[in-house]
Formats: structure tokens, C-alpha cells, sequence
């Protein structure tokens, strides 16, 4: 399959992303307070969310955890960034840097090292995830923890057939991350959460217009109508349900490691 232009297709989705892409009010809540609480997150840690986008959830958990270090926010996309604000609120610190420039240390670290980091629904993105998550996990302190927040491989959403077949031959096994991480020498583990989605059809048929999975970009503008045909066939429905389910992939890394560190 052709190679897509993610970061083209951020850049020019950046200024009407939130309204795209967020599904309801409670979402946003709700995934901070679940990577939160993954991480295990305290005021004192220094952290960082790796491929932030818009900042939505780096906002959120630091007005959730009051960090004492302001959250890392990094982003290759300088559109996205701009969305956090000019200056950015307090509480945050948006660098354009992506996860390869993080892992591949081009990037200084304001507090040396990171006691935690996030990456919410962008490790699809990396053309390399064993090599990437191997040099974020070097990017920890003793005792840090890497999240990688992730679909399944199979979901359950109302888009037409087309899409959710190229979503299953883009998406990366959650295993395979666990044994990526494994291989970075940290303690990794599987686990699942679910969050019941309520949206107004029309505005779920917007959203899919806007392109707002990335995979959809790998869609001409026929292809997304004729999509958008079937999937008010088969869902006449004003308000679609549907289930969010995400793999919660957490890596701990060793509380002392040798060679006098």
C-alpha cells in the first residue's frame, strides 16, 4: 500500500481538528483519567505525551495530576502545536519533535530524563515501532513508565467496509508492542478499557468527511461519499452507539539499572 502523508494530512486538519475528531464532552475526561491512573501519575513526575496533536489529553491530565514539571508536548505537526495556544497555558511545554527525534535523542529534554510518557493513537504511525520504543524507553529514569495507547486490531465502529478492512491491515498487533517493549528491557503488560460512544449521525458522517482517522486519508473524495452511502444504509439510526475499546500497552522500566547509573 502507498505510504500516506500523515503529517500533510494533520497539517491540514490541525484548525478544526478538536471539533472533528472529539467525540463528546465526557471522552476526553475519561481517557486522561485512564492514562492517568496507568501510569500511575503524581504531581512531581516529569512527563510527557509523544505525538500530542492538539494537546487535548496533556491539557487534561495536567489540570487532573497539577504536575510540579509542565508536560512535555510533542508533536511533529507545528499546526497542531499552535492549536495549544500562544503562549501555551501553564502546565504545558509544546516541542516539535517527533517520537523518532525523542527516541533518537535530537531532541534535549528539559528535565533530563522522563519518570513517564504517553503515546495515544500514533504508534501506528511509526514506520519503525521496535527501534522507536526501544530509544523512548532509554528516555526514562529508573522506575519510568511508557504507555502506548492503542485500537485493537479489529473495531467496532459504524464506517463503511472498505475502512474498517484498511484499518485492520494498518493496525499493529498490541502484542507485538508488548514484546517491543520487552525487548527495550522492560517489564510490559496488556490490559483493555471500553468507553460506550454516543454521536449525532450527521456529525459522525462530518467527522468522517474531515478525514478524522488518519486512515481515511488513504480515501479519495468518491471513495469517502460512496462510504458514507453505505453507512447510512445500514445505520438510519439519528444516534449511533458504539463501543471504544483501546489496548492500554504498559512498560515499566527496571527501578535501578546497572553500570552506575
Amino acid at each position: 500500500m502507498e505510504r500516506r502523508d500523515v503529517r500533510g494530512h494533520y497539517e491540514g486538519l490541525a484548525a478544526a481538528y478538536d471539533d472533528h475528531w472529539v467525540y463528546g464532552p465526557s471522552y476526553i475526561p475519561w481517557m486522561a483519567a485512564r492514562i492517568a491512573e496507568a501510569l500511575r501519575l503524581t504531581g512531581t513526575d516529569r512527563i510527557a505525551d509523544i505525538g500530542c496533536g492538539t494537546g487535548l489529553f496533556a491539557r487534561e491530565v495536567a489540570n487532573h495530576v497539577r504536575p510540579t514539571h509542565p508536560v512535555l508536548c510533542a508533536d511533529p505537526s507545528e499546526a497542531m502545536l499552535r492549536q495549544i495556544g500562544t503562549p501555551p497555558p501553564p502546565g504545558l511545554m509544546p516541542v516539535v519533535a517527533s517520537a523518532e527525534n525523542i527516541a533518537d535523542g535530537d531532541v534535549a529534554l528539559p528535565q533530563g530524563q522522563l519518570d513517564a510518557m504517553w503515546l495515544k493513537e500514533s504508534v501506528h504511525h511509526l514506520p519503525d515501532p521496535a527501534r522507536t520504543l526501544r530509544g523512548l524507553a532509554a528516555r526514562l529514569a529508573p522506575g519510568g513508565r511508557l504507555l502506548v495507547v492503542m485500537l485493537p486490531a479489529t473495531i467496532r465502529y459504524p464506517l463503511f467496509n472498505a475502512a474498517l478492512t484498511r484499518f485492520e491491515e494498518l493496525q499493529p498487533d498490541p502484542a507485538d508492542i508488548v514484546g517491543h517493549l520487552e525487548s527495550a528491557g522492560m517489564k510490559a503488560g496488556l490490559t483493555h478499557v471500553e468507553h460506550e460512544l454516543r454521536i449525532d449521525r450527521d456529525r459522525y458522517f462530518g467527522m468522517v468527511r474531515a478525514r478524522y482517522m488518519s486512515l481515511l486519508s488513504t480515501f479519495s473524495d468518491g471513495e469517502i461519499e460512496k462510504g458514507i452511502e453505505e453507512m447510512s444504509a445500514a445505520h438510519p439510526e439519528p444516534v449511533l452507539v458504539f463501543p471504544d475499546r483501546f489496548a492500554f500497552v504498559l512498560g515499566e522500566a527496571e527501578k535501578q539499572r546497572g553500570g552506575g547509573e
